[in-house]
């Protein structure tokens, strides 16, 4: 382990210093031009960079990644994880700035890419609770329909004879497809881009649903019919507790796909949010906030998907 720390925390100095190099040559650069610049006024002054947030992030990823090197997973896992996402940033900081191999505004160095968070906080606040208000509408809404519809076609014969067959064709459509008639019909955007997370859930989730309750041992739903429970009970006491931690297990997936689709929503009409916060900088070329966008949507989900995790070890516990 004190192997792969040395590497990260050498990775990490190679950064520092590479980001240090290339502040003096800016400093540099600035002096020689200074005269030219104030003799010019229309001259294009040279914007000055902020590396603080890089360094932060950077230091913050080497103490994440010996927390987890110091825990029970897969060691080695974590250190070549964090070997690589070292050696791609400072990648990544040689292209864009000592060699300048890619283009200004579609490589912009990460120092200024992470500096976004710094200086637009606020519009990333903002959207970022914007985004969520309306992935949690969409799942308070699809997650227990499919889950009481679902049972209730797994119990019931005839319900599910006419339910399963339309769930399997709407199933595997994209609801993104549904996104510029659901947009035209709605009242509002955020309703729409509500619905188009519903229907996004409810149809796998319905199918997955009704398949667990059909693998359902047999013992288990003659004993309850010995106990002459009526459909209700049988859903709300017996089916959905036993397919709880099964849905939980499969929440990764679905939250993952759901925020997907509320991007691409979001993307096309939306004043608020993460896709409307990538797709405007985007129109304007901004591309060093586009980027900071991304790495924000990517934080999110991941950050999201420890929600299931905890619940699966909760229910597993329960179970």
């Amino acid at each position: 382990m004190k192997r792969h720390i040395a590497v990260h925390m050498l990775f990490v100095l190679l950064i520092v210093l590479t980001i240090c190099s290339n502040l003096q040559a800016l400093q540099g650069v600035r002096v020689a031009v200074s005269g030219l610049t104030a003799a010019s006024p229309g001259g294009a002054m040279l914007t000055s960079r902020h590396p603080g947030m890089f360094l932060g992030v950077t230091i913050l990823l080497e103490l994440i990644v010996c927390l987890r090197l110091r825990g029970r997973g897969d060691r080695q896992s974590v250190a070549d994880v964090g070997c690589l996402l070292f050696f791609a940033l400072l990648v990544w900081e040689l292209i864009a700035t000592t060699l300048r191999a890619g283009h200004p505004i579609l490589c912009p160095p990460p120092e200024a890419v992470f500096d976004v968070f710094r200086s637009q906080w606020k519009l990333m606040l903002r959207g970022m609770g914007s985004s969520l208000q309306l992935l949690g509408a969409g799942f308070a809404i699809a997650l227990p329909l499919s889950l009481v519809l679902g049972a209730l076609a797994g119990w019931n014969r005839r319900f599910r004879g006419v339910t399963v067959p339309v769930a399997r064709v709407m199933a595997p459509v994209p609801a993104i497809i549904y996104a510029p008639y659901i947009i035209a019909i709605m009242p509002t955007f955020r309703s729409a881009a509500a619905m188009v997370i519903v229907l996004g859930i409810f149809w796998p989730a319905f199918l997955q649903t009704v398949n667990r309750v059909l693998a359902m041992d047999r013992e288990i739903l003659d004993n309850a019919r010995m106990l002459s429970l009526s459909s209700a009970e049988m859903i709300f006491q017996v089916l959905i507790p036993w397919m709880l931690p099964g849905v939980v297990a499969g929440l990764r997936v679905t939250l993952s796909t759901s925020f997907m689709l509320l991007i691409l929503a979001e993307m096309m009409g939306a004043t608020s949010g993460l896709g409307y916060f990538i797709k405007n900088f985007a129109d304007y070329a901004n591309y060093t906030n586009v980027l900071a966008g991304i790495i924000l949507v990517g934080c999110v989900v991941n950050v999201l998907n420890l929600i299931p995790a905890l619940l699966e070890r909760y229910m597993k516990c329960w179970r």
